[in-house]
């Protein structure tokens, strides 16, 4: 009977381990708001890490962490670097702006898991407002493949997004 038990166990185990083998090798989150604001006024907030770190969701998580300016003060070659014991240690930096239509950055997480990733802002006027998407891509590792066989990496941080994107529209509707 334990026999017949640790059997089934190890297939199960080797399923999941073989369904997490198929899933893709990149992952990409992406959401999307209209702000009633200019796209320069939206893209201020976003070219300026300073500005940037005022409606951040994750810096809001843990007011504890400490971060690191570094590089230009704006646009290309910005960097910002953080410790924290709640939202981990990395550093993203900006790696190409567009004026008014859209930041990249580049993202390093080092713990607590080791990631490396890019964030993309496009922002397209619509109607008077701005319609500005968040996105994040990049590598999917076996360990990620795996845990997304249990969590909704898109649900977790999608909302993290969802909040930082309601935090900029509050602020760049703000006179």
């Amino acid at each position: 009977m334990l026999k017949t038990i640790l059997i089934a166990i190890v297939a199960v185990v080797g399923l999941v381990l073989i369904y997490a083998a198929t899933r893709p090798d990149t992952f990409r989150i992406e959401r999307s708001v209209r702000i009633k604001a200019s796209p320069e006024r939206v893209y201020g907030l976003i070219d300026d890490l300073h500005q940037f770190n005022r409606w951040n969701p994750f810096l809001r998580k843990d007011p504890a962490t400490q971060g690191t300016y570094s590089g230009t003060p704006d646009g290309k070659g910005a960097r910002y670097a953080w410790q924290s014991e709640k939202i981990g240690v990395g550093q993203m930096e900006i790696v190409d702006t567009a004026a008014a239509s859209s930041v990249t950055m580049k993202l390093d997480f080092l713990k607590p898991f080791e990631a490396h990733n890019i964030a993309e802002f496009e922002l397209k006027p619509e109607a008077g407002e701005t319609r500005i998407t968040w996105a994040m891509h990049g590598p999917a590792p076996f360990l990620s493949k795996l845990m997304q066989v249990f969590f909704s990496m898109d649900r977790m941080v999608g909302k993290d997004f969802e909040d930082g994107l309601s935090n900029l529209k509050t602020l760049a509707e703000a006179n």
